[in-house]
């Protein structure tokens, strides 16, 4: 058991080594900031946007949408999606909250940990989850699994949020 706790800290380890280091402007912020959360009624969309966008190419997926903490806000499972597609589909969004990245480009940009990664439990650097992302601001991450290929769930991710992109880039204006 030790040796498993040993294990998953130096692992947490390199996953901070993902994360942007605060810089000059970060030290100067104040002591309570807001933060701009995506509402339940957009995540909905988002994860149905992307299992439609899959169904119409004749894919049964699931799509997940998670909040900027990575905790499930919208979950859908097409009929014919196997049950595993929603745990990959989570933990391929959880690399986006990690790097602030896709999925694809976290498993790109460090090869040299990226399976390591995959060993957290709630991160999976495979092609398919995008950042969901609002005047700048990352406010989430939506995810698919289940089509042949995570460049397939990556396009159905790409079109739910083009399908939401006057939403996003207009938040709360």
């Amino acid at each position: 058991m030790e040796t498993r706790n040993r294990w998953k800290a130096a692992l947490t380890g390199m996953a901070v080594a993902l994360l942007p280091l605060p810089g000059p402007s970060m030290a100067q912020e104040q002591d309570v900031v807001s933060v701009k959360r995506m509402s339940m009624e957009l995540a909905q969309d988002i994860a149905q946007g992307a299992v439609e966008a899959c169904r119409d190419e004749g894919y049964q997926v699931s799509a997940v949408v998670v909040d900027r903490g990575g905790d499930t806000q919208a979950l859908l499972r097409d009929v014919y999606a196997p049950r595993m597609t929603m745990d990959i589909a989570r933990q391929k969004a959880g690399a986006v909250i990690l790097s602030g990245t896709s999925s694809a480009q976290v498993r790109e940009g460090r090869s040299d940990i990226a399976a390591d990664l995959n060993h957290l439990g709630e991160v999976l650097t495979m092609e398919g989850a995008l950042p969901v992302e609002s005047q700048g601001a990352l406010i989430g991450a939506v995810s698919v699994s289940g089509a042949p290929g995570g460049d397939i769930d990556e396009e159905c991710a790409q079109s739910a949020l083009d399908g939401v992109a006057d939403r996003l880039e207009f938040g709360d204006m």
